[in-house]
């Protein structure tokens, strides 16, 4: 069913795609996507191949990079005069010649051939299971989120919640509100950015990166930022599936707290610095009509 909303998205009209998401949906609430009786190599052997390989295991996975130089390289290629590949996917032509190259490095570096592959290729998304749709439809739920007007409602109770002139405040709701949208959703949302920005003379630059920044605490602390956090905990065979949210928990509090420290001494010396250069250019203005 994931694979005809992708593979025919664009034919099916949307209300037959979202009860495609609804089944899909209620196949896992009813505890009926189960693991496959995949038999899995002994743990010797596992740690045995392990200990030949070393960081040596590593390399496929950067293989990918590549994909940066080839998208430059296909966007530029030509066979008589016309471009071989279409400019704007000229990323994603990269990404799969790419990922081919990784898939056979892989193939070199472990010795264990093609069959192994396509093994752990069915291995992989097993352990992930229905996690692996998971960023497709949060990214939906954020369009959803964005056509309904959900951030300018939460921007306006914010507002109404606030103390006006409290520079302090509107920060700590601000990263919280980072944060909290990016626990309940996987999306965050700049609900206060208007208020630093018109109230309080802040920029762009000083505010963007530590907004995302208070987002990411968000992702750190939610089972919902599913390749983070879950995705993890089923790769490595965790008996608790939250035990990687629940370490990194302290972490996020501490960066977040930090945030909104930093954020707010930024705002409150930039303001200062151009309430202090307002002021002096003012007393300029009276020096030069006193001297007329």
């Amino acid at each position: 069913m994931y694979a005809v909303t992708l593979l025919f998205g664009k034919i099916i009209p949307p209300f037959y795609t979202g009860l495609l998401v609804i089944i899909m949906t209620l196949i896992v609430a009813l505890g009926q996507l189960k693991k496959s009786n995949v038999v899995m190599r002994p743990e010797k052997q596992i740690e045995s191949d392990r200990k030949k390989l070393g960081n040596l295991i590593f390399l496929p996975s950067l293989l990918p990079l590549l994909t940066f130089a080839g998208a430059e390289f296909l966007a530029s290629l030509k066979i008589a005069d016309k471009f071989l590949f279409d400019s704007s996917n000229s990323t994603l032509f990269a990404l799969g010649i790419a990922c081919i190259i990784c898939w056979i490095a892989a193939i070199l570096v472990t010795k264990k051939g093609v069959k192994s592959s396509f093994f752990e290729e069915y291995r992989l998304p097993d352990a992930i299971s229905w996690t692996l749709v998971l960023p497709q439809l949060l990214a939906t739920l954020g369009t959803i989120f964005t056509e309904a007007g959900t951030g300018k409602a939460v921007s306006k109770i914010i507002t109404s919640v606030v103390p006006d002139n409290s520079l302090f405040w509107t920060v700590v709701v601000f990263c919280l509100g980072m944060a909290i949208f990016t626990l309940i959703m996987g999306n965050a949302s700049g609900i206060a950015v208007p208020l630093l920005i018109k109230g309080f003379g802040a920029t762009p630059e000083q505010i963007g990166a530590l907004a995302m920044f208070s987002g990411y605490c968000g992702t750190l602390m939610t089972p919902m930022a599913a390749e983070f956090n879950i995705v993890p905990a089923s790769l490595l065979e965790l008996d608790d599936k939250n035990l990687v949210v629940k370490v990194q928990i302290p972490t996020a509090l501490f960066v977040l707290a930090f945030n909104v420290l930093l954020m707010y001494t930024m705002i409150k010396f930039n303001f200062k610095k151009k309430e202090k250069w307002q002021n002096e250019t003012f007393i300029n203005r009276i020096r030069s009509i006193w001297k007329r």
